[in-house]
């Protein structure tokens, strides 16, 4: 049993302390919001799509590109998300709703999602990681952009919109520009290859202290009892479903470690911008945010510790 819990620790630690640095940084001053805002668009548009083309360059396609679990992943979202704004309909004021189905269905799976399956299964992790990171983008962003277009006071229901801003994503651009390199085994130099490892690297340790720096108590002491709501159905409520589903379905090892720790994600940072470009409650999905991370902590090292321990992973 100490074995289980060290190996799981081993793993979540280093990710977890790089998003407490984040919280320690922002409070002593030695980075601010303009350095958060600039670092988070540099990996986002830059660093982000290189690591995952180079991952997706040098994986095995034949072992990382698994429709089954693509595709159970994308039907397991849309169960999800309905579940969650089915649950707004009936228990969340109108205007409060594309935000609380937000908060409660999407997980910050492209920087703590993929870190955490990097730390656990390696290069495969990184691999599979990032090709259902392709996925995840895809699903989350629309479903999204749906959910705030009806309920946002200023978003628009346009679906050339949606799409436009899908497709121009740039993590989706990094995805798909790899798998013709990697399927027909394109060689690049090597001088080019070393040189993306070195900007590539920043990634995940960069994304990771600005998440942390976004973090704040304050917009948890302005949360209500529709963030703790939001927040309990995104950490525990939709994950065991989830999860449990994947079960039954067959997967093991890997597949379901991964899956189960795409699903356990907290909220993504993203549906903050999101929400306060739509005109929604942006203090609620600042909310939600923090406390799902907090929670995070507990209920993703639990999780492994139990699939670890029941030997499914």
């Amino acid at each position: 049993m100490l074995a289980v819990i060290q190996q799981t620790l081993v793993a979540t630690a280093p990710v977890f302390a790089m998003l407490f640095l984040g919280v320690a940084l922002k409070r002593l001053g030695w980075i601010d919001a303009r350095f958060i805002d600039t670092a988070s668009a540099l990996v986002f548009r830059g660093t982000m799509p290189v690591m995952l083309f180079l991952a997706i360059l040098r994986a095995d396609l034949d072992a990382a590109l698994q429709p089954a679990l693509l595709g159970y992943f994308l039907l397991a979202t849309v169960v999800t998300f309905l579940l969650a704004w089915g649950w707004a309909i009936l228990r969340v004021p109108r205007e409060e709703r594309g935000v609380y189905t937000q908060g409660a269905f999407r997980g910050n799976n492209g920087i703590l999602g993929l870190a955490l399956a990097t730390s656990l299964y390696g290069d495969y992790g990184l691999s599979l990681g990032g090709i259902l990171g392709g996925v995840v983008i895809l699903s989350y962003n629309s479903l999204s952009a749906i959910v705030l277009a009806v309920y946002g006071r200023e978003a628009k229901a346009d679906p050339l919109a949606i799409a436009r801003s899908i497709i121009s994503n740039p993590l989706i651009l990094g995805v798909l520009s790899a798998i013709p390199f990697a399927y027909w085994r394109v060689p690049l130099p090597h001088w080019l290859l070393v040189s993306g490892d070195y900007f590539a690297s920043m990634t995940l340790p960069l994304a990771l202290i600005c998440i942390g720096g976004t973090l704040s108590l304050a917009s948890l002491r302005q949360g209500s009892g529709l963030a703790l709501s939001a927040s309990l159905m995104k950490m525990i409520w939709l994950p065991l479903p989830a999860t449990l589903g994947a079960f039954l379905c067959g997967f093991r090892g890997a597949e379901l470690g991964i899956l189960f720790l795409y699903f356990a994600s907290p909220t993504a940072a993203a549906s903050f911008v999101m929400a306060k470009a739509c005109g929604g409650n942006h203090e609620l999905a600042a909310a939600i945010i923090v406390i799902t991370t907090l929670l995070a902590v507990l209920s993703i090292n639990l999780g492994l510790l139990a699939l670890q321990w029941g030997g499914w992973i």
